[in-house]
């Protein structure tokens, strides 16, 4: 995909990548170890965005 991109598909993309992230080590210290994965976790590989 090339540099130029529209706004709203940039803000898209950005939320996306602010959701691709693990589970906080505070929250898996503070459940004891029950919440270990992340729901919305996605591969670039295996998933690809709706955007």
């Amino acid at each position: 995909m090339g540099k130029i991109k529209k706004l709203n598909l940039k803000l898209r993309l950005v939320k996306k990548a602010k959701q691709n992230r693990t589970v906080p080590l505070w929250a898996i210290v503070k459940t004891a170890r029950r919440v270990r994965t992340h729901p919305k976790r996605r591969s670039w590989k295996m998933s690809k965005i709706k955007a």
